[in-house]
């Protein structure tokens, strides 16, 4: 029996926050804007110190999965960063062609897992001391450069500090954010991704996928330019997906 003017308790409630994925869009936007600009990348110098990261650990964690040796990783306080390894690499010469690739596209496969899991405060939490964890674990491991040694591991610290410390809407906002950068971060140097060269280093990312999968180095520019923001539009519309709440 029910009682007038009394609402029955409902089974399950939706929780939407749409607001949320519209500022971290509009921050994507102005990140990406900003990188395009002189002086940007010293205007959001700690995140392009960290989409350095993003992409040369990728490079280095796919050479080690291919069985390879990630010897080191180099970050320099102009921004600029290269990772180094030895082969033999499986599946050659497809398995070079895999580590050029994992630079720009590993980045955003990491910044959606980090939005995707803000939808849950724990996971939330967790991903955070992760990446905290992982940014002091590569310092020790493979960061070799005197900047890179000073920057990353005070990187890590802070990130560490909010996984254990903040609220967890601070910490919901800050691991969102991570995963936005780190999905943006194939944006960073967006002339390199259509060059076929990388200076001294020899052949840049896309030109070292075309030795070995036939399109041209231009072509694997825009997919991978189009597979970030794709890959970033649905891992927030994951994020924000109306939650089903038992009360």
């Amino acid at each position: 029996m029910q009682s007038a003017g009394i609402e029955p308790l409902s089974p399950k409630r939706w929780d939407v926050q749409p607001a949320g994925r519209t500022w971290l869009l509009a921050a994507a936007v102005v990140t990406v804007a900003l990188w395009q600009l002189p002086g940007g990348n010293y205007v959001l110098y700690p995140f392009s110190i960290l989409a350095t990261w993003f992409h040369e650990m990728a490079h280095g964690v796919a050479a080690l999965l291919l069985g390879g040796r990630f010897t080191k990783l180099l970050i320099f306080a102009n921004g600029s960063g290269v990772a180094y390894y030895t082969g033999p690499l499986a599946w050659e010469p497809l398995g070079r062609a895999m580590v050029a690739a994992a630079g720009p596209m590993g980045p955003p496969v990491a910044g959606a897992a980090l939005i995707v899991s803000s939808r849950n405060a724990r996971t939330a939490s967790v991903s955070l001391k992760c990446i905290g964890a992982v940014l002091l674990l590569s310092s020790a491991l493979w960061v070799r450069s005197l900047f890179g040694l000073a920057a990353i591991p005070v990187m890590g610290l802070l990130i560490l500090a909010i996984g254990f410390r903040a609220s967890s809407q601070v910490q919901r906002f800050a691991v969102q954010f991570l995963g936005v950068q780190a999905c943006v971060s194939t944006y960073r140097q967006i002339d390199y991704l259509f060059s076929y060269s990388a200076g001294p280093l020899g052949l840049s990312d896309t030109a070292q996928m075309q030795q070995a999968l036939f399109l041209p180095y231009w072509m694997w520019g825009i997919l991978i330019s189009l597979f970030s923001v794709v890959i970033l539009a649905g891992s927030l519309r994951e994020a924000y997906r109306p939650q089903r709440i038992n009360i």
